[in-house]
């Protein structure tokens, strides 16, 4: 049976345990910006008494163009990601794309995320789990945009098999015709019914396909992350940027960092309105 809670660092994220917020920039532009938005991050966790990871990308090696900026790469990338969690003290997620980048990426990420286009990239899963079991991590993978929720439970077996049991998987929005996503918040009890956290991925479910950069409705990113909080998932994934229009990847859909405080209040405020006896 996956573990439920799971333990990410010195949280647990699941059943009976607080809402775990994943938040950071889409990708590593520059240590600086990195280090701004981490030391943010970590006054909130002060200030508000939450469970926060943060997350960033050393490489988007799935942009629309070939022209787009990609990020520092796997050494230089999580170079800046250690130094993030040694500075702050925050637990650290990246998203790898590759097999030969799972095991230097466990080493120095309490989580390594799986790509929603790659969930079902049976190898890849199987060598991040294997990672992750190792070093004690834990392996978050998105919900492909073509696949059914209840089709999640393989690769939550995938996890298992390969000697991880801390899954966490996440909910990111399911293709609707083209350039348009949609969210059926029926997935996350569905897939927690398989024993594990769900995550619900607030900015990615904003994205609107398509041309040659990918564009995204911001303003629509609390409207849907309230409803996931008021739908029960275990944690909310929260992409931002200090000037999201000046983001080198995925900025029409980045939440402003002067912006996130407010937005936990109330996301924390739902939370706590569930817990209240009926």
């Amino acid at each position: 049976m996956p573990d439920n809670p799971v333990a990410v660092g010195p949280y647990r994220c699941g059943r009976g345990e607080p809402l775990m917020f994943i938040i950071g920039p889409c990708v590593i532009e520059s240590e600086a910006l990195v280090m701004q938005v981490a030391t943010r991050l970590a006054e909130l966790k002060a200030e508000l008494n939450l469970p926060i990871v943060f997350k960033s990308s050393f490489d988007k090696a799935n942009r629309t163009s070939g022209d787009s900026f990609r990020g520092p790469g796997l050494k230089a990338g999580l170079e800046i990601l250690a130094r993030v969690r040694e500075k702050t003290g925050l637990p650290v997620l990246t998203d790898i794309h590759e097999i030969s980048q799972a095991e230097p990426a466990a080493a120095v990420c309490t989580i390594l995320q799986i790509p929603a286009f790659l969930a079902r990239q049976t190898d890849l899963v199987q060598a991040a789990a294997e990672a992750t079991a190792k070093h004690g991590g834990v392996l978050n993978i998105k919900k492909p945009q073509f696949v059914a929720p209840e089709d999640m439970i393989h690769a939550v077996k995938k996890s298992e098999m390969s000697g991880n049991p801390r899954v966490l998987l996440t909910e990111r929005g399911t293709t609707f015709g083209y350039g348009r996503l949609i969210n059926d918040m029926r997935a996350i009890p569905v897939m927690q019914g398989f024993g594990v956290p769900v995550i619900f991925d607030a900015t990615h479910s904003v994205q609107l396909p398509g041309g040659s950069t990918t564009g995204g409705q911001r303003h629509m990113v609390a409207t849907l992350a309230r409803a996931a909080v008021a739908s029960g998932c275990d944690g909310v994934f929260l992409e931002s940027h200090p000037d999201p229009d000046k983001a080198k990847s995925d900025g029409p859909n980045q939440v402003a960092l002067s912006d996130v405080p407010a937005l936990l209040r109330q996301l924390l405020r739902i939370r706590a309105a569930l817990a209240e006896p009926a």
